[in-house]
């Protein structure tokens, strides 16, 4: 009787019973795994968004601080008489939907093919000089040195390079150029600068992921791709925001530069993208880098800025689970452009 109750003790589960326990089982597990793979592709998208807010408002903070430089001129050289021709480089100028040319980056560009990265992205240049420390000094390299509060387009701070012997030195100004190129596979936000206008460096890049950069011109009474008229009936503000390819009048480099010294402000906007898989999901998307207001002529979403005939004004990519973000600024010059 004893040994029979204690087999009957000791007795194991029956199949069935097996069965069930390992089917919750699962069901728990792939619940738990289900948690955590949700958790994590929260926490990627969210870190991702972090990266990209702080990716913008760095790119913005640089391209702003460059911007309100442009134009600038030390009273040291702009009190000198001109002796170089009537008609330099304006200080704001750019190319639309182009690359830099490596040979002539201030006055050539190549247009960008459709279907590249980057494609539509424009090319901003801006020249200014750099503040002088000490300009009542005898010795010509102590008047050469810079008070460190000019930077160029990469952050660094800059010093002039001309000297009071040359003739020239009036209109010899430092130049920043923004641009979008590839680096390291991954189209990136990129600076291409020079002390002297002449000599320039390798393109530093500055803001991985920006896939996307356009810019529009504020303008005083300037007629698309015509000569501007001869006494400005406006009060030095904005009439109208053109493309680069607007200001240019065909056969009149005078005119042109003429109406490039008419910009008064310079409208950004740009799209950032972060790693493959840092969405939550793969729909297709249209941006508007300058912002989704609505035009008066048609009043469709993101028509105040963005147009067919202005590649990268509305954008739309691939789906390629990428998280992307938009920004868009107006920076308001304060220097005179006339030069």
């Amino acid at each position: 009787m004893n040994t029979l109750h204690r087999r009957r003790d000791q007795r194991g589960l029956t199949l069935i019973e097996l069965m069930v326990a390992m089917a919750l089982g699962l069901v728990i597990v792939l619940a738990a795994v289900a948690a955590l793979l949700v958790a994590r592709r929260g926490f990627t998208t969210v870190d991702a968004a972090s990266q990209l807010r702080d990716s913008t408002r760095f790119a913005a903070d640089v391209v702003q601080r460059v911007g309100v430089q442009a134009g600038y001129r030390d009273v040291y050289f702009a009190a000198r008489q001109r002796q170089t021709p009537a008609n330099p480089a304006p200080n704001v100028m750019g190319f639309d939907n182009a690359t830099v040319s490596a040979a002539s980056p201030l006055s050539a560009s190549s247009p960008r093919a459709a279907g590249s990265v980057g494609y539509g992205s424009d090319v901003l240049i801006l020249r200014y000089q750099a503040a002088q420390l000490n300009t009542s000094s005898t010795d010509p390299v102590e008047k050469l040195k810079s008070d460190k509060t000019m930077i160029d387009c990469a952050g660094n701070p800059v010093e002039n390079v001309v000297d009071d012997a040359d003739p020239t030195a009036r209109d010899q100004r430092i130049a920043s150029i923004f641009h979008v190129d590839l680096n390291q596979g991954e189209p990136a936000l990129m600076c291409t600068h020079s002390l002297d206008g002449v000599v320039f460096g390798a393109a530093v890049p500055l803001v991985q992921g920006i896939e996307n950069f356009q810019v529009l011109y504020g303008v005083d009474t300037v007629t698309p791709n015509a000569a501007p008229a001869a006494t400005l009936p406006s009060p030095n503000v904005p009439t109208a925001y053109l493309r680069a390819d607007q200001m240019a009048v065909s056969g009149d480099a005078v005119a042109t530069n003429a109406n490039w010294r008419r910009v008064r402000s310079i409208k950004i906007g740009m799209v950032i993208r972060g790693a493959p898989g840092s969405a939550q999901d793969r729909d297709a998307q249209t941006f508007y880098p300058f912002g989704a207001g609505k035009g008066s002529a048609s009043g469709a979403v993101g028509s105040a800025f963005g147009s067919t005939n202005d590649p990268g004004t509305i954008f739309a990519p691939t789906p390629d689970g990428r998280l992307r973000q938009t920004v868009s600024f107006t920076i308001h010059l304060r220097n005179d452009q006339g030069v």
